[in-house]
């Protein structure tokens, strides 16, 4: 019988490996002016290649890193992405030009899929039942606070040792979580619960997919709010900074927001049970979809100053508000009729969903013009399809009951 960690330091090993993302993504935010003054100079939008490089690396390893998983061993891939990521951050902190370093940035998403889907695959290998579902609610209750504070961490780095300080941040933490999970954790999966790595499983796990309503509506849903969530992250500084002018603010406001995202992960737990997660997901897409019309008919009214500034943060908050409600959900409804191909369906959602709305934000990020109006309106049209496509979700479950 596999020997198990005392629950504490499995918690604390379990949750700084899946704030590898996180610390990541958002710690970069206060250093993305540096970036541009430094690499891009010409053209401020590219920096926010900085980001989505990273999200689609991370989005491409995803879509392999769980069955490689289920033929290596757990630790054998979380190890292996691990040093793929520190070689990432080390390409990225001697980088002299901006093609270098999103190529470093690339590289370390795809390391980071290993403990963003491998730490989950540990826990369901360990625990089974309540002991499982205690501990993954206390592993991402740790989990959802790091992202509040990583961009104070992130200023706090940057004072100190520059935008490319931030790297050696990353090779640090890395290197230390991988230590402390090469020596205290056992491997989870035995060799005679391991599956043969078959690329003829993907293809017939996504013809299955598509086949199911419900899975192709849940994914489409899944995108949008991806899509809002990158976008958002990628011109959040932007605004801070050039918009409103309280880039130095901005690690604390952001911290504020963070925590707003992680009180709604609680708030939908206590109610998910009594509404169910259809309602919930369609409820936060239409809230969230008036309030962003609100937004743009503030904008349109031409209000400035701090007037605008305090309603952009309302905007903010009710963006991350709603990630709480929706993300987790829409994951459990695609995944709902997929558990004899849990292990491939969960990597092909995740990756779809990953790259697909990396790309988009992208796209969207190249458009700021030193206004809030690129994100909001983008942030709008996919909040509205959205909450279409969940409306036709319920009209699906509807006819089925008939």
């Amino acid at each position: 019988m596999t020997r198990k960690l005392h629950p504490v330091e499995f918690v604390g090993l379990m949750a700084v490996l899946m704030a590898t993302v996180a610390f990541s993504i958002d710690s970069m935010l206060p250093a993305l002016t540096d970036i541009a003054q430094e690499l891009t100079p010409d053209n401020f939008n590219n920096v926010q290649l900085v980001l989505s490089s990273f999200m689609i690396g991370m989005g491409a390893g995803t879509l392999f890193t769980g069955p490689l998983s289920d033929w290596l061993g757990r630790k054998t891939v979380m190890l292996a992405g691990a040093a793929i990521y520190i070689a990432g951050a080390l390409l990225a902190w001697k980088a002299q030009t901006l093609e270098m370093l999103i190529l470093g940035r690339a590289l370390q998403g795809l390391g980071a899929a290993g403990p963003r889907v491998v730490a989950i695959a540990v826990i369901r290998d360990l625990y089974a039942g309540r002991d499982m579902a205690r501990l993954v609610s206390v592993v991402m209750t740790v989990f959802t606070i790091f992202p509040a504070l990583a961009p104070l961490l992130g200023s706090f780095i940057i004072a100190h040792g520059g935008w490319r300080g931030l790297f050696l941040a990353f090779f640090a933490f890395s290197a230390l979580s991988s230590l402390w999970l090469a020596l205290r954790l056992p491997e989870s999966l035995p060799r005679e619960r391991r599956q043969p790595f078959r690329l003829s499983g993907f293809r017939h796990a996504i013809i299955e997919m598509y086949s199911i309503p419900i899975v192709r509506v849940s994914i489409l849903v899944q995108i949008m709010v991806f899509s809002i969530m990158f976008t958002t992250i990628s011109l959040i500084e932007p605004a801070f900074h050039q918009v409103f002018h309280r880039g130095e603010q901005f690690p604390y406001w952001f911290f504020g927001l963070g925590l707003m995202a992680a009180s709604s992960s609680v708030v939908n737990a206590i109610f998910v049970g009594k509404y169910g997660m259809r309602k919930i997901v369609t409820l936060a897409m239409g809230v969230f979809m008036v309030i962003s019309l609100g937004m743009l008919t503030i904008l349109g009214m031409g209000l400035s100053g701090n007037s605008l500034f305090y309603c952009f943060l309302v905007w903010q908050a009710a963006v991350y508000y709603q990630l709480g409600l929706t993300i987790g959900n829409l994951n459990a409804l695609a995944m709902e009729p997929l558990g004899h191909i849990a292990g491939f369906a969960a990597s092909v959602i995740g990756a779809i969903s990953t790259v697909t709305a990396a790309v988009f934000s992208t796209l969207v990020a190249q458009t700021f013009d030193g206004s809030i109006l690129p994100q909001v309106l983008a942030s709008t049209a996919l909040a509205a399809i959205a909450f279409l496509l969940m409306l036709h979700m319920q009209k699906l479950d509807r006819v089925r009951d008939i």
